[in-house]
């Protein structure tokens, strides 16, 4: 990895505690939670037994190996690495002008003078998330669930000017790529050479599965329109909070996109509960298409990440597998 990673104490982020929440809220403790990435997630504890959540945007809590293009990155590859304060306000202010709930932020620091690197204290959401309560029992969820597809719902026909991540087209700016389909192809090409670089069983298919690629795209009919997706949106991306109510979380990829890549995530990552979800207007030639690109996704993604010192590691593994074996059921059944 490029970056030492840095054990962050409770005497590490005082400061940010203080100028988060004043001086009558005392730290007595903070714990890195499981999950993030790209991002440190931290709770704050506070003698009142009251708690928030701090995210740390540092090299040294990004498990990902970083590339030249990561460094060069002005967030005009609409899937370039979704991480950044700047990428997480304008998100934070489109959910938020919607009506979406997201955590309520009560500091979003640039200045480097509370902490080494830009950080974000929002509000801890109690309770677990959606993942774990479908587990438990998904009978008492009708009505969050109902609510989830109702948001969905808004910031898909939400509509933008041009398609690419909200922070670009805040400033007036423009995606690489003339079409969301092109920019899928060109990604799903791309990530297939770099998973047969790391494995044996995509590099005996990679040609018959660069074939259903081109094919699969060709017969996507154009498009102008581009709804606001979150864009890894799983069910461990949302919290629910007392009232029941959604609230969503890791939201720096927020995009201006087509709403079927949004739509193949739902698919893979609900599962049966996807039913609460769906929608009866979605281009299945284009569903169909991104869902083969999305597996690909989903098999270098994980592989690339094995190569830093990611330490969930038999997890990601588990999910680069799972993938390979849904993206070679895509080729006819004489080719596998």
């Amino acid at each position: 990895m490029d970056a030492v990673r840095r054990v962050v104490t409770r005497d590490h982020l005082e400061g940010v505690a203080r100028a988060a929440l004043g001086t009558e809220h005392r730290l007595v403790g903070v714990s890195r939670l499981r999950g993030g990435s790209k991002k440190g997630v931290y709770r704050l504890a506070f003698d009142e037994d009251s708690t928030a959540i701090v995210y740390i945007w540092d090299d040294a809590e990004n498990f990902w190996p970083t590339t030249q293009a990561d460094q060069d990155d002005n967030h005009a590859n609409p899937f370039s690495p979704a991480s950044g304060i700047e990428l997480f306000e304008a998100a934070h202010r489109h959910l938020d002008t919607l009506g979406i709930r997201t955590p309520r932020i009560l500091l979003a620091d640039r200045s480097r003078s509370h902490y080494p690197a830009d950080i974000a204290v929002v509000e801890d959401v109690p309770g677990e998330n959606l993942e774990a309560l479908l587990r438990q029992d998904p009978g008492i969820l009708e009505a969050t669930m109902t609510q989830l597809a109702k948001a969905l719902g808004t910031m898909q026909g939400h509509q933008g000017p041009r398609f690419g991540k909200v922070a670009l087209i805040d400033r007036g700016g423009s995606s690489q790529g003339s079409t969301c389909e092109q920019v899928v192809l060109d990604r799903a090409l791309d990530d297939l050479s770099e998973a047969a670089s790391r494995d044996l069983g995509i590099t005996r298919c990679r040609d018959r599965l660069e074939t259903v690629l081109g094919n699969l795209a060709a017969a996507v009919r154009p498009r102008s329109q581009y709804g606001l997706i979150h864009g890894e949106l799983g069910p461990d991306h949302v919290l629910v909070d007392r009232h029941g109510r959604p609230v969503l979380i890791d939201i720096e990829g927020l995009m201006f996109f087509d709403v079927e890549w949004e739509h193949a995530f739902l698919r893979l990552r609900f599962g049966e509960h996807y039913q609460w979800l769906d929608r009866s207007d979605l281009d299945e030639q284009r569903l169909t298409f991104y869902t083969l690109a999305m597996h690909l996704s989903l098999v270098a993604g994980p592989l690339r990440l094995l190569d830093g010192d990611f330490p969930d590691r038999d997890f990601m593994m588990g999910i680069a597998e799972h993938n390979l074996r849904e993206a070679l059921a895509f080729l006819p059944t004489d080719d596998r």
